[in-house]
């Protein structure tokens, strides 16, 4: 029975394997950079740089078709495009830079949206805005698989100021030149992975998996350390939970891990010991017993 519901899919079907080692790969690439979103309070960033990479991604299709090369080359010059931007209007003009973030992202999603649907079927548009991850072929699991390794390679040359700056911005700018090279390595980790996560979950999905698991690690544990390792073992449960849901019961894959994901959130949010509301709950009681 055990062997039926959860094995024998990925024993028979290479798709399925495929799709596993590209959700891997893609939580442990993407979801450290979101638990430090989380920490730096951006976790709307992250959603603002997932819309952002559309425009890069459409005009990639329109070249090339549904290329691998292109369209992650084109996601890349756009993300990277509106990072840059919303931080130069940031700082020149009075406008804050969520605010500047909001704007771009919502323009670049509407011109993706435009571009995909004006030259493209609504097969493909659905194929940008929610991927294909029961499609990846090698190339795209190359691709991802190089994305995770750079990310997490990255992510331990730029550790302690990374730390630094989410406990104290304005020390870190005090002492050290640091401050605006780690903010702008840590938007293009941001970029970089959600162009890999848009290969295999789309624009409007790559993002849950970096933002649901770090949330829900937050009331798991209170270590940096320890935030990282259960939000990415979080992010692989949610994937091969996912995929096997949308295997036994033909659901989207994408959306189904990221609702897992969701879930794992829920159950977290109630029972974590670490400010879940069952852990606050309890010692109310005893107090007023």
């Amino acid at each position: 029975m055990i062997w039926e519901a959860v094995f024998q899919p990925f024993a028979e079907f290479g798709f399925m394997r495929r799709a596993l080692l590209g959700c891997v790969a893609i939580s442990i690439g993407a979801t450290p950079v979101g638990v430090f979103l989380m920490l730096r309070r951006m976790s709307l960033t992250g959603d603002a740089m997932a819309h952002a990479i559309l425009p890069g991604a459409a005009v990639g299709y329109l070249v090339a078709g549904l290329s691998l090369g292109a369209m992650t080359i084109g996601g890349l010059v756009a993300g990277m495009a509106v990072a840059l931007l919303s931080g130069f209007v940031t700082r020149v003009t009075a406008l804050r830079e969520d605010a500047s973030l909001a704007a771009f992202y919502l323009i670049s999603l509407a011109l993706g949206v435009l571009i995909v649907s004006t030259r493209g079927s609504n097969v493909d548009l659905m194929h940008v805005l929610f991927g294909t991850v029961l499609a990846l072929d090698d190339a795209a699991l190359i691709l991802l698989c190089s994305i995770a390794s750079l990310s997490v390679l990255i992510l331990a040359l730029v550790f302690r100021p990374l730390v630094l700056e989410c406990a104290d911005p304005q020390f870190l700018r005090s002492v050290s030149g640091l401050s605006a090279v780690t903010h702008f390595t840590f938007l293009a980790l941001v970029v970089m992975n959600l162009v890999g996560g848009f290969h295999a979950l789309g624009t409007l999905m790559a993002v849950g998996i970096m933002i649901l698991p770090a949330a829900a690690a937050r009331f798991w544990a209170d270590s940096i350390g320890g935030l990282i390792t259960v939000a990415v073992v979080v992010a692989i449960l949610s994937s091969l939970t996912g995929l096997l849901l949308s295997y036994h019961y033909s659901l989207p894959s994408g959306p189904a891990i990221i609702l897992v994901a969701g879930m794992a959130y829920g159950v977290s949010l109630i029972l974590g010991p670490v400010g879940g509301l069952v852990a606050q709950a309890v010692p109310r009681r005893h107090s007023e017993t």
